[in-house]
């Protein structure tokens, strides 16, 4: 794995996770409401959750490529536009409020819980995936790749839990909103054209 290709993965998850969306705010406002003993918790169960769309990306793209490697480039230029949606949603957002956060259980098993109602982010994965590892991958760098990104949604999810126990945090964070939705509509839009155009 190249220094090139880590920093991209790293770089592109990390904003994706720290773009407001129902798993962040839900960290955010326990964070607000109960403090840090329930929301760290809670924000480690939702970074596993969210690495397991991961694996099922990663699982999903080996056999459908072995079984029909035609469908690789459909799939590419299906992710690419994806990205660019996604950015385009990103953008939009950018200027209005947070949205409510998601509800239910709280805890470890309610994060788990709540990342898997919500498919999205296997189509993101597995876009970012193949925008960044084109190439066909064996199962050990499928392992690395998941070790990164389960270590990048854990290191992301329980540092929002802790820090948005601070009021200065908090206050920082709804202040930074803008510029976190542009930057990572950006580089998800960046991610998307390289996908379509690269052969």
């Amino acid at each position: 794995m190249g220094a090139e290709q880590l920093i991209a993965l790293i770089s592109a998850l990390s904003l994706a996770i720290l773009t407001p969306g129902p798993s962040i705010i839900a960290t955010v406002q326990t964070a607000f409401a109960h403090g840090r003993e329930r929301a760290l918790p809670y924000a480690l169960g939702l970074a596993v959750g969210a690495s397991l769309w991961c694996i099922f990306a990663l699982m999903g793209l080996a056999v459908l490529f072995q079984l029909n490697p035609a469908l690789y480039v459909g799939f590419k230029i299906f992710g690419g536009f994806y990205l660019l949606w996604f950015a385009w949603r990103l953008w939009a957002a950018s200027t209005q409020p947070l949205p409510q956060a998601a509800g239910g259980a709280k805890g470890f098993a309610g994060g788990i819980v709540l990342n898997l109602s919500n498919p999205k982010p296997a189509l993101f994965y597995a876009a970012l995936i193949l925008s960044v590892f084109p190439e066909p991958m064996g199962l050990s760098r499928q392992g690395l790749i998941y070790a990164i990104c389960v270590a990048t949604e854990i290191f992301w999810y329980s540092t929002v839990a802790v820090l948005m126990s601070t009021a200065t945090m908090r206050a920082r964070y709804f202040a930074a909103k803008f510029w976190i939705d542009r930057a990572a509509a950006l580089a998800m839009a960046a991610l998307g054209l390289l996908l379509i155009l690269k052969h």
